[in-house]
């Protein structure tokens, strides 16, 4: 398995070479084998393990073990515990996506402030198939079928191509020590129901089953790769965007042999959801109206127009000060910095006393004004994303990072002015997406 897993991993991620990388290791048999592959193959390693304090005793010795590996074999460990049950009950989320959630958070934080390049965890094909099943049983559209992302910003995932059985055989093979979750013996959870009783009739009524769902998993994506692309070409010849609005025009709309999907891939992102009555609007008396939490799509005579909903409730997010990392509305990281390095749209350094603490997040409203970087007078935020070509879309999905009344950044966009770092700033802070 070696030799197999280094030509995939220099044929699908050779930007790995050189990168220091962040291994999410639970001890269990599958992050045990990719710390053994990578080290194997002369990568630089470092460790997490997150303790979720869902098993006791086991947990700490989960800890322990990874702990220990890390001592055996010289490698940065880094550990967290979590009241995970405390963090579900108050955001209102399962164990599973709390759990989700407060890792993903913390690893962000590790990469920023130890200047590792990536992360890597260790879900393999059969986790692919079981994410696959759960979402078929739920309902739902092509995205949910085309799998887990083999690359997701700096999250990787090396192991997709390859099964449970080869890497159970590799582990064997080379004598590898790792931990049981006592957890995945339990049939409490859809994904183990799935894993137990599921799976293994598939594989026995179909021998290679999983490489049959592999080959069609790739032409799920290459599918879903086309969609995207037709609805883009057409969205061109139905849509006109103006500056507060998009008209969609329902003499080239209605000419479209499915003209449902199509109004799906375009509205999807605004947040509706009643989609029957989204999809009869064409035919339904001017006037008619579908509303999402922040838009409307308005029957108006030869067009559907969406805009934005005026009176919507415009939610604000607070960021307390020595705040490492977020993950809602949007993921990002907060530290300190000795200097400044490059800059990107993605991240910005800021003088930190002149911050008014906590932070806000929220989005643009009519009549915002900023000072973009660089510039002595101030401007409209409206008017910057007029210049920059915002569709109503990208302009929906911008968030602004404030301080009291004052925006700092146009996340992922463009920094203020006033917050920039000069000869005077004592302490630097970098935030970034």
């Amino acid at each position: 398995m070696l030799d197999a897993f280094q030509k995939h991993v220099a044929a699908y991620f050779p930007f790995l070479s050189g990168k220091r990388l962040l291994i999410a290791c639970s001890g269990g048999l599958d992050s045990m084998a990719l710390c053994s592959l990578l080290l194997r193959s002369g990568h630089d390693i470092a460790l997490a393990h997150a303790d979720f304090g869902l098993r006791g005793a086991e947990s700490d010795q989960d800890r322990q073990f990874v702990e220990s590996f890390c001592r055996e074999q010289s490698l940065p460990f880094f550990t967290a515990k979590f009241d995970t049950k405390a963090f579900g009950s108050e955001m209102k989320v399962s164990l599973q996506m709390a759990a989700r959630e407060l890792r993903y958070a913390w690893f962000a934080e590790l990469l920023q402030e130890n200047q590792l390049d990536f992360l890597l965890t260790a879900h393999h094909a059969d986790d692919n198939l079981e994410t696959f099943l759960i979402n078929l049983s739920r309902g739902t559209g092509i995205d949910g079928l085309a799998g887990i992302p083999a690359v997701h910003g700096k999250v990787i995932r090396p192991l997709l191509f390859f099964s449970r059985s080869e890497i159970e055989s590799y582990a064997t093979q080379q004598g590898l020590d790792w931990r049981e979750d006592s957890s995945n013996a339990s049939d409490a959870y859809l994904r183990n129901q799935i894993r137990h009783d599921v799976v293994p009739i598939l594989k026995t009524i179909k021998p290679g089953f999983l490489d049959s769902f592999l080959e069609t998993q790739a032409h799920l994506r290459e599918s879903q790769s086309l969609i995207a692309d037709a609805a883009k070409l057409v969205y061109k010849q139905v849509a006109l965007e103006l500056d507060d609005k998009i008209l969609f025009k329902l003499s080239e709309l209605t000419r479209l042999p499915n003209y449902r999907a199509y109004l799906y891939q375009w509205l999807r992102d605004f947040g509706f959801t009643a989609w029957d009555d989204l999809y009869a609007l064409p035919d339904a008396n001017s006037g008619k109206q579908v509303h999402a939490p922040e838009f409307t799509l308005l029957k108006d005579r030869d067009v559907l127009e969406l805009f934005r909903s005026q009176g919507f409730d415009i939610q604000v997010f607070t960021i307390e000060k020595d705040t490492k990392a977020i993950e809602n509305p949007i993921k990002m990281s907060f530290c300190r910095a000795a200097v400044i390095s490059q800059t990107a749209p993605t991240r910005i350094f800021v003088d930190e006393e002149k911050l008014q603490w906590p932070l806000t997040l929220r989005k643009w409203q009519p009549g915002d004004r900023f000072q973009p970087i660089g510039m002595n007078g101030s401007k409209k935020v409206g008017k910057f994303f007029k210049d920059e070509k915002f569709s109503l879309h990208e302009k929906s999905k911008t968030w602004l990072l404030c301080s009291g009344d004052d925006i700092v950044w146009i996340v992922g966009h463009r920094q203020d002015n006033r917050f920039k770092v000069t000869q005077t700033t004592q302490h630097i802070l970098e935030i970034s997406l």
